[in-house]
């Protein structure tokens, strides 16, 4: 019976093997220049809620920390490449009117190392979302909503970052 405990909890150790703490980012990449995100899209103030968003987010998870130009080991370039508002539920009484929106955000990101300015990553197709309802004019109801978007999108670009290596 000792013999067969014994078997168990060394091949219940042989999976923990290769497990590691900490990050799986290369040695000399530990900050990140967070540049203002350029606005490709028609919505005005995207690019500042963004911004905020992903600074944020990097300093939330504390894998990279965020710093200036001239010292940091990478800079993150975010281009907003759409703004899209989806109708997703209509008023009963107004089939033509909608009261639920999906607020989606796309972009390009490209990662480039301040050492030799080698392009580390450069991929669209990031996104963020968020629904709301509408309660009074579109306009505010889209204002309200951005920072939820961006939170979103932020997340999945440093998620990807982060977890790239």
């Amino acid at each position: 019976m000792n013999r067969v405990l014994a078997i168990l909890v060394c091949l219940s150790l042989c999976g923990c093997g290769s497990y590691r703490l900490g990050t799986t980012l290369p040695p000399g990449l530990r900050s990140i220049h967070v540049p203002t995100v350029v606005n490709a899209t028609a919505e005005p103030s995207v690019q500042a809620s963004v911004t905020a968003a992903l600074s944020e987010e990097f300093q939330r998870d504390g894998t990279l920390r965020v710093a200036t130009a001239e010292t940091a080991d990478m800079t993150v370039e975010v281009t907003v490449t759409g703004f899209q508002l989806v109708p997703l539920r209509y008023s009963r009484d107004r089939t033509t009117t909608s009261e639920e929106f999906r607020l989606l955000l796309t972009a390009r990101v490209r990662v480039v190392r301040a050492e030799d300015n080698g392009v580390m990553i450069d991929r669209p197709g990031y996104e963020g979302e968020t629904e709301f309802e509408l309660s009074g004019d579109l306009r505010s109801a889209k204002r309200d909503a951005l920072p939820d978007a961006s939170r979103d999108l932020a997340h999945d670009i440093v998620e990807s970052i982060v977890e790239y290596w």
